[in-house]
């Protein structure tokens, strides 16, 4: 339509606001610019407190605010003079015949329902009192005739729309901005009261709002469009980590660090993940973090070539020394040392991330067409572990299976881990056999492999795997048990002198 291109004059505008941050030198402006203000409640005291002059809602619909402030708003003279469609004769008409003058600009932000819910001790009357009714009707009537009003939902639009307002009017392309931002908010609200209404885990109803974070330069190959998004109001330590150094962070970059970080985050002691493909190519732990890259680094050095390095102590010199002497995509760690700055500028290519821990707290979902998968997020830990061999592991042996065990859980199924002195020396990621994950971590580890420990991420269905490991040098198994064939992987290990230990609990990873 002609008039939804035009530029729209605001002469008359409605506030009602909680949050108000901002809103005396917003309003300010739009009065000097000639607009007349309509306001309700604590919005209205605010602003006549501020010495600024307006109109009472309930001067404009004649009828009283009831029920507590559950009813100010929600009258025809206000959402007439919102929904109006001014290039229809007949909305025109009926303005007319009931003395509604339209609105062309709406500045409302909602009652702060999810920061009530996330306090921890309101009750359930106080929550229910944060759902806001008038509010979001307000804001959809508003959004829906963007061609004839302009909608405010937040103070960051505040600067933006003044100056709109002062320059002439708010122009189509702001109105259509302001009414998807707008229809965002109410979505994201509902979205939170839904939450709410349904807990637990696996809720029967959930609704997921996201916002895009980053456009990337494309997805998982060039030919993809990609883009990052987080879910509105959650943590997520990768959205809030500043990029220290180095070019934007890719799709395939954002999946390994995720990796990595998620991993490196489970160790109490130094630790380094080094990560290719979304599976640990080198981890380790020592004294100190250089110490602890260098014994990551070794395990496969030809796959952690290009790979994504986590490292759960503060970055520092002798630590940044080590890992730019060799070539890695990105770096995450909580912190950066002051001296390890100038040695990472030495690679600026290299992407450097300080972050906050990641969370466990969220569900796990992975898509599929049409819908979605839903888990909760599994973390290795509390699992009974039992010694099913004849011979018990070593105290030494004891603490690099629970290592490596802790390693099986962050790799992709089917999984084998082979370790020695809290240091990965070959991972066998993502076979679709469990005794060809077992070779291919035998493979990696070498000689290194006698005297080893291993895990596995599931039981193994046959002896094959066990003896594969055994007849490499390895001494001790971890694995969850749980096969029909559990009793002849038992024998298997007491023929061969291997101490076997069962979890009871798999950590499958897709």
């Amino acid at each position: 339509m002609e008039e939804t291109m035009s530029r729209l004059a605001v002469e008359r505008a409605l506030v009602s606001v909680y949050d108000k941050d901002g809103l005396v030198p917003f309003v300010s402006r739009l009065v000097e610019a000639g607009v007349e203000i309509v306001s309700s409640g604590g919005t209205a005291r605010a602003l006549g407190d501020a010495g600024i002059g307006v109109t009472p809602v309930e001067e404009v619909t004649g009828a009283p605010e009831m029920l507590g402030g559950r009813v100010k708003t929600l009258h025809p003279a206000i959402h007439g003079g919102i929904l109006a469609n001014l290039g229809d004769e007949q909305h025109r008409q009926d303005l007319e015949r009931h003395d509604i003058r339209p609105f062309q600009l709406v500045v409302v932000n909602l009652y702060p329902f999810e920061e009530t819910v996330a306090r921890g001790d309101a009750t359930q009357a106080e929550i229910i009192e944060k759902i806001d009714i008038g509010g979001p009707t307000m804001v959809r009537a508003a959004a829906k005739n963007h061609a004839w009003v302009g909608v405010v939902t937040d103070p960051s639009q505040y600067d933006e729309v003044a100056t709109a307002v002062e320059q002439g009017g708010l122009d189509a392309e702001l109105r259509r901005r302001l009414a998807a931002a707008a229809f965002f908010r109410t979505a994201r609200y509902d979205a939170a009261i839904t939450s709410w209404l349904n807990p637990g885990p696996l809720p029967e109803r959930m609704v997921i709002p996201l916002e895009r974070v980053d456009t990337l330069r494309y997805g998982e190959n060039p030919h993809q469009p990609g883009a990052s998004y987080r879910q509105a109001g959650a943590a997520a330590w990768w959205a809030d980590a500043p990029l220290l150094q180095g070019k934007e962070m890719s799709f395939n970059n954002h999946l390994d660090a995720e990796a990595a970080w998620r991993l490196a985050c489970r160790f109490d002691d130094p630790a380094v993940v080094i990560v290719k493909h979304t599976n640990p190519c080198g981890v380790a732990l020592a004294s100190d973090a250089a110490t602890a890259f260098g014994r990551a680094w070794e395990c496969d050095p030809l796959s952690a070539f290009g790979g994504v390095v986590g490292v759960n102590r503060p970055l520092d010199a002798a630590t940044a020394e080590a890992i730019t002497a060799n070539f890695v995509e990105v770096v995450v760690a909580p912190e950066v040392d002051a001296a390890a700055v100038s040695v990472l500028e030495a690679k600026p290519n290299l992407r450097v991330l300080a972050a906050a821990p990641p969370g466990d707290d969220e569900l796990d979902l992975r898509r599929i067409e049409g819908g979605f998968v839903a888990q909760v997020r599994d973390t290795p830990g509390g699992e009974d572990w039992q010694v099913v061999s004849q011979r018990e592991p070593t105290v030494a042996e004891m603490e690099d299976l629970r290592f490596a065990w802790t390693v099986a859980a962050s790799t992709k199924s089917n999984a084998i881990v082979v370790a020695r002195e809290r240091a990965a020396i070959g991972v066998g990621a993502g076979d679709q056999s469990r005794v060809g994950a077992a070779q291919r971590a035998i493979a990696r580890a070498g000689e290194r492999a006698q005297g080893a420990v291993a895990a596995s991420d599931a039981f193994f269905p046959f002896p094959d795997g066990l003896e594969t490991l055994a007849e490499a040098g390895v001494t001790a198994v971890v694995e969850p048990g749980g096969a029909r064939r559990d009793e002849e992987v038992i024998a298997a290990a007491d023929r061969l002198g291997v101490a076997l230990v069962f979890t009871g609990r798999r950590h499958f990873l897709h």
